[in-house]
């Protein structure tokens, strides 16, 4: 009876929002704009890619970056979705599944990073977090 009741806990735990198939704990997020950027140097080499989440600004009539991460292995990259149509990217960090998709996606080749341009319109400290931090709450 007792491991019938754990199994049955795992599997609501799985199924729950937050919750991935694996039973690990899962964070979701959506933005307006994915871009995959692909950092060269002056004879076109690539010297790292990266991913940019931006948020679309009606006041200032263009994208402003939430958050960027460094692109670590191929499965990080954007994937297509079709139902419904969207793009997105998974990782794991800290022990989490980090989920970002959007409507959009752009891929660039740039000598500039767009995350640090973007800063002369959005100062880092004034973006909005991608994933909020996690507030630890003791048990009652």
């Amino acid at each position: 009876m007792e491991s019938w009741l754990s199994m049955a806990s795992l599997l609501l735990i799985s199924l729950a929002p937050g919750g991935d198939s694996s039973g690990h704990a899962s964070l979701r997020q959506e933005v307006d704009l994915i871009e995959l950027n692909h950092f060269v140097d002056d004879e076109g080499r690539e010297v790292f890619r990266q991913l940019v989440f931006y948020d679309w600004s009606k006041s200032h009539r263009r994208f402003h970056v939430r958050a960027w991460r460094l692109i670590k292995h191929e499965n990080q990259l954007p994937s297509r979705h079709w139902n419904p149509d969207r793009y997105q990217c998974m990782w794991h960090d800290a022990g989490l599944l980090r989920q970002v998709s959007a409507a959009q996606m752009r891929e660039t080749w740039t000598q500039e990073d767009p995350e640090r341009v973007n800063r002369k319109f959005l100062p880092e400290d004034q973006r909005l977090p991608l994933f909020q931090p996690r507030i630890a709450t003791r048990p009652e």
